[in-house]
């Protein structure tokens, strides 16, 4: 039994990234390519996203250009690859306020978004800053940090604290503080609606870039095992292996399990296909009776 399917959908991608951004302490060791994606979770009478990407226009636009983005397209085109539209989503959990995941919320009319609290809130002290401090923010897009506010003034934004249970019924959100972001989170879907899942995924956000966080893709971690954490952080690398252990942890030790957004590897892992966009859809999982958008 399945109660959720699970896609990661691309939406734009870097097609030469620093790989010591994605791994501490690749320096020197050239570029990956960087697919930039967000998730899609659709059961249970919902469809719930992991993140939105950003808005390829205004301060946005400068970041993206900034970072070498390319074949940007809306959540409109990639979201009809799987057969919705943005009006469909009725909830996001915003994994971090990165201009790449928070930063087109906008085009989801009918969304309630859940944020960390801390999140938004160190984001709002880091703008507040001195500009020779400005590193903090440099993935950041200050416009999606006030239209956050807008949201809450709205009664759609939920600031959490920690970890929440069954926002929807089998997901929870678990907190990762003072790591890759003030406030990241990671999402565990519990696809057998069971307490004690046999059946766990993880949508790591951030916290994960590629299996070679993990180590072993694909395959059972055991005791001599070494992560190796993200090389961007605001807070520690250090709770980025905390948080690694926990996300672990959850699907026993499962690395596949266990879904890096930012992974072009993904495919070797996954069913997957390229829109006529030249974008990857990724199949994780499938609801009982959903037909696949892949095959």
């Amino acid at each position: 039994m399945a109660d959720y399917s699970i896609w990661v959908l691309e939406y734009s991608y870097v097609p030469n990234y620093h790989k010591s951004g994605v791994l501490y302490g690749a320096h020197n060791q050239g570029y990956v390519k960087l697919p930039y994606c967000y998730v899609v979770i659709k059961g249970r009478d919902h469809v719930a996203m992991v993140d939105v990407g950003y808005s390829d226009k205004d301060h946005g636009k400068t970041l993206g250009d900034r970072f070498g983005v390319e074949n940007w397209r809306d959540p409109k085109t990639v979201l009809a690859e799987i057969g919705l539209t943005p009006e469909d989503v009725d909830t996001v959990f915003v994994s971090h306020a990165h201009f790449d995941h928070f930063g087109n919320v906008e085009d989801f009319p009918n969304a309630k978004f859940y944020i960390q609290e801390r999140e938004i809130s160190k984001w709002v002290w880091a703008m507040s800053l001195p500009d020779r401090m400005r590193w903090m923010m440099v993935a950041v897009d200050p416009g999606d940090i006030v239209r956050g506010v807008d949201l809450a003034r709205d009664r759609r934004l939920v600031t959490v604290d920690g970890a929440m249970e069954d926002v929807l019924p089998g997901i929870d959100l678990h907190a990762a503080p003072d790591s890759h972001t003030w406030g990241s989170m990671w999402v565990t879907i519990r696809n057998d609606g069971k307490v004690q899942s046999e059946d766990t995924w993880v949508l790591a956000g951030d916290l994960i870039y590629q299996f070679d966080n993990l180590s072993n893709d694909g395959a059972v971690v055991d005791a001599k095992t070494m992560y190796t954490p993200v090389g961007l952080a605001v807070g520690s690398q250090a709770n980025l292996v905390l948080a690694t252990e926990e996300m672990m942890s959850q699907v026993g030790y499962e690395s596949r399990r266990v879904i890096p957004v930012h992974e072009e590897r993904l495919a070797d892992t996954f069913p997957c296909r390229i829109s006529r966009e030249g974008l990857r859809i990724s199949e994780i999982c499938l609801a009982d009776g959903e037909s696949s958008r892949v095959g």
